[in-house]
């Protein structure tokens, strides 16, 4: 056996390593989702991320932990508690295999058709920083 050389990994850990390698290979969903709350209707917080999941797991962080950058949402979920929010995927961009496909424009542009639709029907939206 050579000493330089690492242990043979165990079975348990080769498992870990695929299902990592896995995880960061998988398409993440595009689009746009809403921060609502139950309690304050108004106003309703709009973003859009080419990672919805991990934007919403983001938001949930940082408000769970009291350092959202948003202080008006941050101060809402404060006073109204976290029961009285919930986060929802409004659209998403349909990926395509087109070389010429560009998510960032695709999402732009799908974020601005909801923000002016919800705002069309007297909605008050405040755009989510990414």
């Amino acid at each position: 056996m050579d000493l330089d050389s690492p242990p043979p990994a165990s079975p348990a850990h080769r498992r870990q390593r695929e299902l990592t390698k896995q995880y960061k290979q998988a398409a993440r969903p595009i689009g746009v989702y809403a921060i609502r709350n139950a309690a304050e209707p108004e106003p309703l917080y709009l973003g859009a991320s080419l990672d919805i999941d991990g934007a919403i797991n983001r938001h949930r962080f940082e408000l769970g932990r009291g350092s959202h950058a948003n202080k008006p949402l941050l101060q809402a979920w404060l006073r109204c508690g976290a029961a009285s929010f919930s986060f929802e995927v409004i659209d998403t961009v349909k990926p395509r295999d087109d070389p010429a496909f560009d998510a960032k424009a695709e999402l732009a542009t799908l974020f601005a058709l909801w923000r002016e639709e919800l705002g069309a029907h007297g909605r008050t939206v405040v755009p989510l920083s990414k």
